[in-house]
């Protein structure tokens, strides 16, 4: 080869590698520097979790296990259920495990759902329509297997500083028949939620390209599962004067298609595939692009872009929002500025009032603030009083605590209700926080506890038998759609040389021998239990107790109330006690059935027996079939019965 052909060769080759992607890549400098534009975004990630199918579960149960970085923060909870038409909804517990204070906005629209929370630890912002029962301070393997006992675990999720939560209800087909929660899980359609803190934004100048045009990249990083995902991504860029030179650049796994909602023209630059919200079934076939962010980098500069305006790397992601007012080339970095004066914090006087919650019993209004929370929501209170200055908060070493009486301190009395305003004074403000609050006036309500002996709960008994079932209502009057009662606990005392017997823990059932029934047509509230038959020593008598709840439907609050009632325990053959009418007409109608068939029995044996020319009187076998009858019917009485056992029932 000549020295001119060997020169060509040369020059070829440089040309070739010149022009190569990989030179382009090499050559990119760009110092990422965190930015002003925001990004938030909705995600189905959970740090650990679990979902499940339960066709025939007649109640589902859903968990959250909630962490959060502040000692106060606002968190919104939807939760969504489909109905298809003429299929009644499931009945539905959620399980709100919290470490710090919440206070929860929560939406059911139409979901009869039942709500398991820490009242200490959540407040709710509103009251929805929704049966509360209140979970003491579990960790999370107690709150597991306290969920375990009420139905089937459906989902389980364990999110970090949670803002935002949307739950559907609707179970996936495709998921196991059992929850057992996983790392780092992919909920699905099932959760999606987003985290209190945006997105880390970057951004920088790419060096050696003059202009004005800017880019915006996102970068979706693939999930645990390989399915196809559609990202919905929302652009606002604050510019006034005409639309940016500006080009989006979106890249994910191939699974994952783009639904892109812009108030700018701009240009796409997308893998897969991608649409417009405005023409949503107009699909456009996207790009191959870089899967790391040097190689974005570079396609940024090769669209000719002199600055990345934002960079940001997302979990697989739901919902996108990107807002940016960087427009025409500039960079809007976040400069660390130089103190010269403390920062003016102002007080959260709308999450400090949204705590004014008053505890009611006793006929006492109580609102307790405790110091710590109010610190964290840099408020500084100095003065708490009802309506009437006069009643003003005790100031105690971690909390402050304002209580009156009903009759005292410019209460308002009307026939259900009692109402006062709390008057706030702040540091911060020149003007006082007034919040209307409300207890429930019991002394327009009478209760009555019944125990009864038949599920007719026709009439009611103070005396019940060991091995007997017990049907016990709880009533209130006036009836008031407004308000609910709910049973929170029952017990059975037996006095000192027995224990306690536990029959209502926490608004459920206490074992196996306790049935909680359907309420009455009027909304009382009714269970059944199974007095066990072989306590020994034998009880005679107990204290039946009973702690019921009225909630408002309609404000967030709610008082207690504990009935109790005297009860005579008799044992099965014990000497002169008072059989009911059902257990005489019982017993009476054994006792001639058992002795009307010995009597048939023994004729039959008698006549196909008897020598032809020999007839005796039947008359003389009729008293010992009764007496055997009465002899049987008595050891059917006394038999020792099982703790559930309903053998000795009368």
């Amino acid at each position: 080869m000549d020295r001119s052909t060997l020169a060509l060769v040369v020059a070829l080759l440089l040309a070739v590698c010149s022009l190569s992607p990989t030179s382009r890549a090499e050559t990119v400098h760009c110092d990422l520097q965190p930015v002003d534009p925001e990004v938030t975004y909705f995600t189905s990630q959970v740090s650990e979790g679990c979902v499940a199918h339960v066709p025939n579960a007649t109640l589902e149960v859903h968990i959250l296990f909630l962490e959060f970085s502040r000692e106060v923060s606002e968190l919104e909870l939807t939760v969504q259920m489909s109905r298809p038409n003429g299929t009644r909804p499931r009945g539905v517990l959620l399980v709100l495990g919290v470490d710090k204070s919440v206070i929860l906005h929560l939406q059911t629209p139409g979901i009869p759902l039942h709500l398991a929370f820490n009242s200490s630890l959540v407040t709710l912002r509103e009251s929805p329509e929704v049966n509360g029962t209140h979970l003491p301070v579990f960790t999370e393997s107690q709150v597991l297997n306290w969920a375990y006992t009420k139905g089937a675990i459906t989902s389980v999720a364990k999110l970090n500083d949670p803002r935002n939560i949307l739950l559907r209800l609707d179970q996936a087909p495709r998921s196991p028949t059992s929850c057992i929660p996983e790392p780092h899980m992919d909920m699905g359609r099932m959760l999606e939620w987003q985290p209190l803190a945006g997105a880390s934004v970057r951004g920088c100048h790419l060096e050696g390209v003059t202009g004005q045009k800017e880019a915006h990249i996102v970068r979706v990083l693939p999930g645990s599962e390989a399915r196809p995902w559609t990202v919905t991504v929302k652009v606002e860029l604050r510019c006034t004067s005409g639309d940016p030179d500006a080009v989006l650049i979106l890249q994910g796994p191939p699974y994952v298609s783009w639904l892109i909602d812009a108030n700018h023209n701009m240009q796409i630059w997308t893998t897969g595939e991608y649409s417009f919200k405005i023409f949503p079934e107009k699909n456009i076939r996207g790009f191959v692009l870089p899967d790391t962010p040097q190689g974005l980098l570079g396609e940024a500069r090769r669209l000719n872009a002199s600055v990345v305006a934002s960079f940001v790397e997302l979990p697989l992601a739901s919902a996108v929002s990107l807002r940016a007012s960087s427009c025409g080339g500039g960079l809007q970095t976040s400069p660390t500025l130089v103190q010269t004066t403390p920062p003016k914090v102002s007080c959260n006087q709308e999450l400090l009032m949204s705590l004014m919650q008053p505890k009611c019993s006793d006929d006492i209004m109580t609102l307790v603030l405790k110091k710590d929370l109010i610190s964290t929501l840099r408020c500084t209170i100095t003065s708490l009083t009802f309506l009437d200055p006069s009643c003003r908060a005790e100031d105690r070493d971690d909390q402050w605590v304002l209580r009156s009486a009903y009759s005292t301190c410019g209460m308002e009395l009307t026939e259900n209700v009692v109402s006062n305003e709390v008057v706030v004074n702040l540091l911060s403000s020149s003007s006082p926080q007034r919040k209307k609050v409300q207890c429930i006036n019991m002394e327009s309500f009478s209760f009555q506890l019944g125990l009864y002996l038949t599920p007719q709960f026709l009439q009611a008994s103070t005396t019940i038998e060991l091995g007997q079932q017990g049907f016990v209502q709880v009533s209130v009057s006036p009836s008031i759609p407004e308000l609910m009662l709910q049973l929170d606990s029952c017990q059975l005392d037996l006095g000192l040389e027995a224990e306690t017997v536990e029959l209502i823990q926490s608004q459920a059932a206490k074992g196996s021998c306790v049935s909680l029934l359907s309420p009455s047509p009027h909304g009382d509230v009714r269970f059944s239990f199974l007095l066990r038959g072989y306590m020994v020593p034998t009880p005679k008598a107990g204290t039946l107790s009973c702690t019921v709840a009225l909630r408002s439907r309609t404000w967030s609050l709610e008082v207690h109330r504990t009935l109790s009632m005297r009860l005579n325990i008799v044992s099965p053959g014990m000497p002169g006690k008072t059989l009911v009418l059902p257990a005489v007409l019982g017993i009476t109608f054994g006792a001639f059935l058992i002795g009307a068939l010995l009597t048939a029995t023994l004729w039959f044996i008698y006549s196909h027996t008897r020598p032809p020319s020999k007839r005796e009187p039947v008359v003389a076998v009729a008293a010992p079939a009764s007496s055997e009858s009465s002899s049987t019917n008595h050891s059917i009485g006394s038999t020792q019965s099982t703790p559930c056992s309903t053998s000795s029932m009368a």
